[in-house]
This record gives C-alpha cells, sequence and structure tokens, in this order.
C-alpha cells in the first residue's frame, strides 16, 4: 500500500476568495462531475477538484492503497498548492466530495483533524456497501474493464428522466467512466471495501454537512441523518431532484447548500 499522487483540477482561481477543494464519486472526472455547479459556487470560493488515480487528470495507481492513504494523498496535493502558491497557508480551506470522495471528508475530518475548516460529505456515508460487494466489483473490472459495469452505475447514479433531460452532462460522466484505468478503480473498490467509519463519527470535531440525493439506492438520506447524529458537529440535508451526482444532477441546489454551511461556519469562527 502506498500513498495515491493525486492530480489537482483548478476549476476557478481567485486571490481573494477562500479556497474549496473538491472530491470526485468513483468513475467519474473532477470536471465532469463539478463543472455543472462551478457557476454557482465561484463566486463565493476559489475551486480546486481532484482525480482519483486513473480518473481524469490523475495518473494511474500501481499498487493499492486505503482510503486512510487516500486521504493522505489529498493532503499532500494541497501542500503543492500552497508551495506553488494556489493556495494561501493559514487561509480557511472548505472541502466537498460526492461518493467515494464524500467518504474521503469524514477520513479526513478523522485522521487530520482541523485540517480544513468544514467538511460536506455528498451522497456518501460512513460506510458504503460491504467488503465482499467491493472486492468482487472489484475483481471484475480488473478482469473486464470498466464497460462491465456502466449499465448499473447508469441506473444508480441518476434520478428518473434526468439522463433524456441532460444527454450532454449525462453522457460525460458515462464516458470518464469507459476511460477509467481499470486497476485504479479496482483499487478504489477495494479502499472502500476497507472503510468503515461508523463508530468514529462521535470523535469527529469539525463542521460537517452530509447532503443525500432523496433517489439515491446505494448512499440514502437515512446515512446522511446517521453521520449528523453521530458526529457532534454534524447536520444533514435531503435534494429531492437527484440520486448519486448531486453537483452534476442538480448543481443550483447543491452549490446553494454548501454555499450556505461554509458561510454559517465562517461566521462562526469569527463571531
Amino acid at each position: 500500500m502506498t500513498i495515491p499522487k493525486l492530480t489537482s483540477v483548478l476549476l476557478h482561481q481567485s486571490d481573494e476568495l477562500p479556497t474549496l477543494v473538491l472530491g470526485p464519486s468513483l468513475g467519474t472526472g473532477s470536471l465532469a462531475l463539478w463543472g455543472p455547479a462551478v457557476p454557482y459556487l465561484k463566486d463565493h470560493f476559489q475551486l480546486v477538484a481532484w482525480d482519483l488515480p486513473g480518473h481524469g487528470e490523475s495518473g494511474a495507481s500501481t499498487e493499492a492503497f486505503s482510503m486512510t492513504e487516500l486521504a493522505a494523498g489529498v493532503v499532500s496535493m494541497l501542500g503543492v498548492l500552497e508551495t506553488g502558491g494556489i493556495v494561501s497557508p493559514g487561509d480557511p480551506i472548505y472541502y466537498a466530495g460526492v461518493s467515494v470522495g464524500g467518504a474521503t471528508a469524514l477520513q479526513l475530518a478523522h485522521d487530520f483533524p482541523g485540517r480544513f475548516a468544514g467538511l460536506s460529505v455528498i451522497c456518501s456515508a460512513a460506510k458504503i456497501g460491504t467488503p465482499e460487494g467491493w472486492s468482487e466489483r472489484a475483481e471484475l473490472v480488473a478482469e473486464a474493464g470498466t464497460p462491465a459495469v456502466l449499465a448499473g452505475s447508469t441506473e444508480r447514479w441518476f434520478a428518473p428522466g434526468f439522463i433524456e433531460d441532460n444527454p450532454v452532462v449525462s453522457s460525460s460522466l458515462l464516458q470518464t467512466l469507459q476511460d477509467a484505468d481499470r486497476f485504479s478503480y479496482a483499487h478504489a473498490c477495494k479502499a472502500l471495501g476497507g472503510y468503515d467509519l461508523r463508530a468514529d463519527l462521535a470523535g469527529m470535531q469539525d463542521p460537517i454537512l452530509a447532503i443525500a440525493g432523496a433517489h439515491d439506492v446505494v448512499c440514502p438520506p437515512s446515512d446522511a441523518v446517521f453521520i449528523a447524529e453521530h458526529a457532534p458537529n454534524a447536520r444533514a440535508a435531503t435534494i429531492d431532484t437527484v440520486a448519486h451526482l448531486a453537483p452534476a444532477e442538480d448543481p443550483k441546489s447543491t452549490a446553494a447548500l454548501l454555499i450556505e454551511f461554509f458561510t454559517s461556519v465562517s461566521q462562526e469562527k469569527t463571531a
């Protein structure tokens, strides 16, 4: 196991706004997933997204990694951005991630408390699926490639009618899945198979917003409520219009929740 090297994608640059780090869902690229939300977020944050190994702009992983190592990879990437002057050390940094990117949010709160001023867990949970299920998917994709899970992902990712009403956005997301490196995808599956922070939520002191999609069968609203009930500074919200990829499905509503939450966190810290 090793800490994966993650590639950042600067979606909106600003020297005057706080930085919001955006995390991906398994099988997606950061631009396809978060691009629709950029117009709603860019007046409030500098936007830096990251891609999973073998997805989008990140190179393929050559070794397996855990969720702990993935979170460490995000912090390492952030250090590179600070060294390069993209992010100012000491300024507040926020984080929002979807699915595995949301699981990374909880891992960051657990492993690096206080590194982020606030975090949002979107369409995710403190435990996702079962180790057996993730192991089976990892083996399938490593052998047959990501097209083997394309049909299942299409069913899980989107709320009813979204593909028909939004063919460009949905096609872009599904294309990133087809283009993802099979072995890197399998590594991410195995990382999720070993992920379970349910018993650790009580010790997470960072402000956390858990956002669920009403149509999400992977991480239903009850998972967001569980986080809110067990982490001391967490709250939950549900978007009625989405399934598993909220920033792409309903970018306006997702952005509104993030802006309200991170603004409230900032005001609480300065009060």
